[in-house]
């Protein structure tokens, strides 16, 4: 184990961290995070819930009632540059070899919602594009959209791109967030909406939104109250050389962003009774949201009558009633939970726990984390796990994951208060034991990096949880600047 010297404790301490912790992630690396043992894939009727229409109309007419006096929140982790929706434009204009993906943006060039930017910017220099385009000068379209001295789209956040061109009106994501919140995160007019962002972007975020806000408060009805918030320095973790020693850069101890993990502290700041948690990018225009509205009032609304049931049983628990068998019978028969508890006291516990309602798409090989039943030191659990996470080097494991039949599209609905209206601290039901580790590259040299148990993966491992099947139609991720191109976006 490495032995810190005063100087190294002091940088630790500096940075918001402790040595133990420190001392931890090293020994984490030089380990390794065990592989989860998976049981049987989440499939529908075991594990996952498939609401009929009837079932899904219910609790959307009820969403309005059982959400009253209730405090909601829309969290959306916006932070990070888009860099990688960009990466075959950069090799092209690094290279100058036209690769298949620049060809395909080429040829769409006039369905993006920035191309009139693009157009009149490149006018503004002095080129007219389409004498770029017959001349095939690609590089100067790539380079006028990426370079900072350009657009700036290959720097800027995700959610401040001109994703969607609805009637001549150019939106952002963050735009249609605003609507989407409008539209399922409303109490009493007021919407609540927190972006975790970084630093750097926040100021371009804020000038975004004080100039958008009021034409969709006028137009929708609503207030809009916005809140911020960055990744924590405290839980970077360090990074090490290929021998596991920590990494000096210019004499200092080397710390990196750990992940979408990091972002469980964001979410237990946050003081609310129901956090609706979906990425910047899942987003798509008005005509075509009307499927993400109905399930997320529908996810909400069984949330909170689970939780409705949950703090009526715990009330009558505390109060010395034996409602054992009673509980355990409604958990199986109408939410799908089956127990092997043994007495009142650990259903009790199970109870008293932060719950999640987890939106399931099924399988179409998009990337992502998928719903397994994973075996732990009693009984299996429901958890969202990624492929990292699985032993491909396993045989028997493998087979499990090749018959899953859903995946993660990042479509959850939380309730972080006890029954007796108290937070949860988030961070006790987070499992340490999970991570990843990954290998990076600093001015030539390799190293290794670490990420936190990923917010919906490890970080809420411990959590309750309720998969529900949702329509493919809720999943419109844009992780290239071509997904922009699908009817989906257009």
């Amino acid at each position: 184990m490495h032995a810190f010297s005063a100087t190294e404790e002091a940088q630790i301490l500096a940075h918001g961290a402790n040595v133990s912790s420190i001392e931890n992630q090293l020994k984490n690396f030089s380990t390794g995070f065990p592989f989860l043992e998976l049981d049987r894939p989440a499939t529908q009727g075991d594990g996952i819930t498939k609401l009929t229409t009837e079932q899904v109309d219910q609790f959307v007419a009820s969403y309005d009632r059982s959400s009253t006096g209730k405090k909601l929140v829309k969290f959306v982790p916006a932070s990070g540059a888009a860099t990688r929706m960009f990466k075959e434009l950069f090799e092209y204009v690094a290279t100058d070899e036209l690769n298949s993906g620049t060809q395909h943006f080429i040829s769409g060039l006039e369905n993006f919602a920035f191309y009139e930017e693009l157009k009149n910017y490149l006018q503004v220099q002095g080129y007219e594009l389409d004498d770029l385009l017959d001349s095939k000068n690609y590089k100067a379209i790539a380079s006028a959209l990426l370079d900072e001295n350009g657009l700036g789209y290959g720097k800027l956040p995700k959610g401040l791109l001109a994703f969607h061109n609805e009637k001549g009106v150019i939106k952002t994501p963050i735009e249609e967030h605003l609507v989407e919140g409008a539209k399922y995160a409303s109490q009493n007019g007021l919407v609540r909406l927190h972006f975790t962002v970084s630093t750097e972007h926040q100021q371009k975020f804020e000038s975004k939104l004080s100039d958008v806000i009021p034409i969709y408060e006028a137009s929708l009805g609503v207030k809009y109250e916005v809140s911020f918030s960055q990744q924590k320095k405290s839980t970077d973790t360090i990074a090490v050389d290929l021998a596991n020693a920590p990494v000096k850069d210019n004499g200092h101890l080397l710390f990196r962003p750990a992940g979408h993990g990091a972002l469980l502290e964001n979410l237990n700041d946050l003081d609310a009774d129901v956090i609706f948690v979906k990425n910047i990018d899942n987003v798509v225009p008005d005509h075509l949201k009307e499927d993400t509205i109905t399930y997320k009032k529908a996810l909400a609304s069984l949330l909170l009558s689970f939780q409705n049931d949950s703090f009526s049983w715990q009330e009558r628990m505390a109060n010395g009633e034996d409602c054992y068998v009673e509980i355990l019978d409604s958990l199986r028969s109408k939410y799908g939970i089956e127990l092997n508890i043994g007495d009142s006291n650990e259903l009790k516990n199970y109870l008293n726990r932060p719950i999640r309602v987890c939106g399931m798409v099924e399988n179409t090989g998009e990337p992502g984390g998928g719903p397994f039943w994973v075996k732990g030191e009693h009984v299996a659990t429901l958890q969202i796990v990624e492929t990292a996470q699985i032993d491909m080097n396993n045989d028997e494991q493998v087979a499990i994951l090749k018959k899953s039949s859903h995946f993660n599209p990042v479509d959850l609905v939380c309730g972080v208060k006890n029954f007796e209206g108290k937070k949860f601290d988030l961070l006790q039901y987070r499992d340490n034991k999970t991570g990843f580790i990954t290998q990076k590259s600093k001015n030539g040299h390799d190293l290794k990096a670490m990420e936190l148990p990923g917010l919906w993966n490890g970080a809420m491992a411990d959590w309750i949880t309720l998969f529900v099947e949702v329509p493919i139609s809720t999943f419109n991720p844009v992780k290239t600047v071509n997904d922009l191109l699908k009817p989906t976006h257009q």
